[in-house]
This record gives structure tokens, C-alpha cells and sequence, in this order.
């Protein structure tokens, strides 16, 4: 964080009041953070409520550990005499003087969002972005109402441009994070069924997901993914630059033509004025060709050269648990323990589907915040694995096991579905089932934390 901010125009920008301050109301803020562990000299510490744990319990501790004032807006866990900007409400308070510091850089944003492949498109507009201009990106999984500022707090004075992710499940949420963003250009990937449960029907997604152009300057640009029903249903009706992409829908903007898919990656071309221009991508999976084609409308926005766009995306590599390839012993594991809907379980499947080695084997679990559409979603899945030609099916959770159903309806045999309970469960018969050779796909919702598979065959290989 560059040092702009005094303590009194931070509390400003937050509409909040300095409290046993002293002189250190002009002392300058060089960090911001909601962790007392990463508190040093010139901090400012946001005692933030979360699900299980309330930051003002540890003010104390923030400030002993050196921070130069903390941001409450409950009193009675200050002690005595310690420093504070008394707020309304810290979590809003955080996004609040994000925002104001992201006024204070003047460099372009692009945001991004969708029920699917949004990290993977961040990922790879950054990485095309980044073969012309200093880039600074979202990092990980910080794309909601606490991650985002964070991200902003990194921008600093080297940077040229940003892409920021934005990640919601409720109805205002977007709204929020993109009036601190203030992206001029905002790409959304497709409407799907996640968080179904608490937006009510895709209609309510779609309706969610356009809250990012609140942010948006009237020059701003929209792009969106034209093969997607509820993005395209808004063609012609927003009152922003416009621009589609997309693979099947020939009134597209961007089409991607001559696709050819691999088992580790794929490649297709495009035409831009009058050309024609072949791309790879390194990693395996047809939809990345979507995040490809938003990344190249990006890059032709803000004029980094074609032949450097090309660079950009076969340069990608995703990051942390998503679809990435383990060797682990005898066996292969693709981690895609991130998250998951009907969308992305596909575009699991599809990956296991074109890898080489012995078996495919899917070990799929509980899909959450599918509300009433739940069951028809995990059959409909287990139809997938039948579709897909994948040869053993091991579910892990009360859910996942209409996935089990879906598939023997549609054809696979008893003795190639496994389902367990627990993941405890599936540990102990693990290597009963396997056999040397195999690659195995590990996708479910984050809380089931499937990652704990590949943790365990790493420790008994």
C-alpha cells in the first residue's frame, strides 16, 4: 500500500470518528490489515465479524503488535486509551476506504466474474495483459467483500493496470464490491447454477451478475460470452460497448473456428481484421477457449500486439487446486478441489476424458448451493460420467451419491461405481480400487475439501 492515507482521511473515507488518537491522526497508514499476524509498524487493523470468529477480540493484540490505529464499531472490546476509528460497520468500512484508495490510482481495471472459469479467465487476461503492462491481479481466492480490498490495497504506483476478480453468492454483493473496483472494462463468463439457492433461479443470477456494471464509466466496455442463453439475452440492451465471444453462436463478435482438442491443452484460430491467427493453450480442457477469447478481446482493447496475446495465453497456468495434474506414485490426480456446479463438473469430466494413461477414474462429491434443483443437477451429472466414457465413478457425500444414481440409470455398470460417506471412508479402500496407471479426477465444493485425497495418497505412496 502506498502511503496516502493519514489516519484522519482514512477515517474520513469511512465516515468514521478518530477516538484516543493523540497526534497520531496525521500519522500515515502504510499497510492495512484483518489479521494480527501480519500487523507491522504502520498498520491500520480492521476488527472484522466473520461466520466464526469476531475481530474485536484481538484489537488488544493488534495493538501491541504495533498497529497505529484499529477500525471497530463496537466499543466495549477497546481497551482503554487504544486508538480507533469508531465505524458503523467494519466490513463495509474495509471496502469503503478500498475504494477510496482505488480513486487514488489512476490506472485502468478490468473485472471479472461468472458462475464459471472466472479464475481462469482472470488468470489469463492477466497473463495477456502482463506481456505489455506492469499487472497486478487478484491473488488466490480473494474476489468477495474482504478479498477484493485487499487486492486493491496492493495496487501501487508501478502498476499500469489491474484485473480484479469478483466472486458473489447474494443479490447487492457485486454492487458493493464494484462501486470500491470502478473497473472501466467488466467480463462476465457465462450464468450458470451457482449459488442457485440463494439467488432463486438463473434469472436471479443473471440479474446478480450485471450488478458489476453499476461500477462501469458510461464509456465503459461489456464483454460476454455469447454461447451462454442468459448473456445473450441481454444483447442489445445494455448501455455499454458490448462485445461477445463464443465457439457455437455465429452472431458472436469474437468465434473461436477450427478447434481441435488435445490431452494437454487445445488450439484453435480467429480472425481479426481480415487475419487469421492460430492460438494454443497448455492446459487441457475445451472451455479454456472461452477464458481464451475474452483474453484476446481484452488485449485488442488495450493494444497489446497480437502476436504478444498469443504469447499471453499459452503462457497461462492455473493456480492452486484447479484442474492442475499431480504425479503422485503410480497414479495421476487431476486437483480441481476448488469449487463446483453442473458447469464445471462437465468440464472436469471433459479434461479426465481426453487424458492418457490407464483409467479414467472420476471421484466426485457434494455439490452445494444448488437448492431445489439439487437432485436433478447430481443425476444429471452421474449422466455425464456415462456420457463421457469415464470407466470408474467413486462419490464422496450424501449428495454425491445421486450422482451414482444418474450414472447406473444411464448405463454404468454396479460394479465400476464406488460411493462413500466420508472421506475417511474413501481412504480405506482407496487402493482397492485404484490400479497402477490410473488418472484420477478429484472435483466437488470447496467444504467438502477433497484435497484431502490427494494429501492422503501423498502420504502413502
Amino acid at each position: 500500500m502506498e502511503g496516502i492515507f493519514t489516519v484522519k482521511k482514512a477515517a474520513s473515507a469511512m465516515n468514521g470518528e478518530v477516538l484516543n488518537c493523540g497526534d497520531c491522526g496525521d500519522s500515515v497508514i502504510k499497510s492495512v490489515s484483518t489479521d494480527t499476524r501480519t500487523i507491522d509498524g504502520g498498520a491500520l487493523f480492521f476488527a472484522l465479524h466473520g461466520e466464526n470468529s469476531d475481530g474485536h477480540r484481538f484489537i488488544k493484540a493488534a495493538a501491541e503488535a504495533g498497529a497505529v490505529c484499529c477500525v471497530a464499531d463496537d466499543l466495549s472490546e477497546v481497551p482503554q486509551g487504544t486508538a480507533v476509528i469508531k465505524v458503523e460497520n467494519t466490513n463495509r468500512a474495509l471496502l469503503d476506504l478500498a475504494g477510496a484508495y482505488r480513486r487514488e490510482m489512476k490506472i485502468p481495471v478490468v473485472a471479472v466474474t461468472g458462475s464459471v472459469g472466472k479464475t481462469s479467465t482472470r488468470g489469463m487476461i492477466a497473463s495477456v495483459l502482463s506481456q505489455k503492462y506492469k499487472t497486478l491481479a487478484t491473488e488466490g481466492n480473494f474476489n468477495n467483500e474482504i478479498g477484493v480490498p485487499h487486492t486493491l490495497f496492493r495496487m501501487n504506483k508501478n502498476h499500469e493496470i489491474a484485473v480484479i476478480e469478483m466472486g458473489m453468492n447474494h443479490f447487492g454483493e457485486l454492487s458493493r464490491i464494484t462501486a470500491a473496483v470502478r473497473p472501466e472494462t467488466a467480463v462476465i463468463t457465462n450464468v450458470g447454477e451457482a449459488h442457485i439457492e440463494n439467488l432463486g433461479s438463473r434469472e436471479g443470477i443473471l440479474k446478480a451478475k450485471l450488478e458489476i456494471l453499476e461500477g462501469l464509466p458510461h464509456d465503459g466496455t461489456v464483454i460476454l460470452c455469447g454461447d451462454n442463453d442468459m448473456l445473450w439475452s441481454v444483447s442489445g440492451k445494455l448501455d455499454f460497448e458490448t462485445i461477445y465471444f463464443g465457439m457455437n453462436n455465429p452472431k458472436c463478435d469474437l468465434i473461436a473456428q477450427n478447434i481441435k482438442a488435445y490431452a494437454d491443452g487445445s488450439e484453435f484460430t480467429f480472425k481479426y481484421e481480415e487475419s487469421e491467427y492460430k492460438v494454443n493453450i497448455s492446459i487441457p480442457g475445451v472451455h479454456h477457449i472461452y477464458n481464451a477469447l475474452a483474453a484476446i478481446i481484452v488485449g485488442v482493447k488495450y493494444n497489446v500486439p497480437i502476436k504478444d496475446i498469443i504469447t499471453g495465453i499459452r503462457e497461462f497456468t492455473p493456480d492452486g487446486m484447479r484442474q492442475k495434474a499431480v504425479k503422485m506414485g503410480e497414479y495421476t490426480v487431476i486437483m480441481d478441489c476448488y469449487n463446483a456446479n453442473p458447469t464445471s463438473m462437465r468440464s472436469g469430466l471433459e479434461v479426465l476424458s481426453l487424458s492418457n494413461g490407464g483409467r479414467k477414474v472420476a471421484c466426485l462429491g457434494d455439490m452445494m448451493e444448488l437448492g431445489t434443483i439439487s437432485a436433478e443437477a447430481h443425476r444429471g451429472v452421474g449422466e455425464a460420467v456415462n456420457e463421457y466414457g469415464i470407466d470408474v465413478l467413486i462419490t464422496v457425500g450424501e449428495r454425491a451419491k445421486l450422482i451414482a444414481e444418474g450414472a447406473k440409470k444411464a448405463g454404468m455398470s454396479d460394479g465400476a461405481v464406488y460411493s462413500f460417506d466420508t472421506i475417511e471412508q474413501l481412504s480405506e479402500k482407496l487402493y482397492d480400487i485404484l490400479k497402477p496407471n490410473d488418472v484420477m479426477l478429484l472435483k466437488a465444493s470447496r467444504s467438502m475439501k477433497l484435497e484431502r485425497i490427494a494429501e492422503f495418497m501423498e502420504n502413502n505412496k
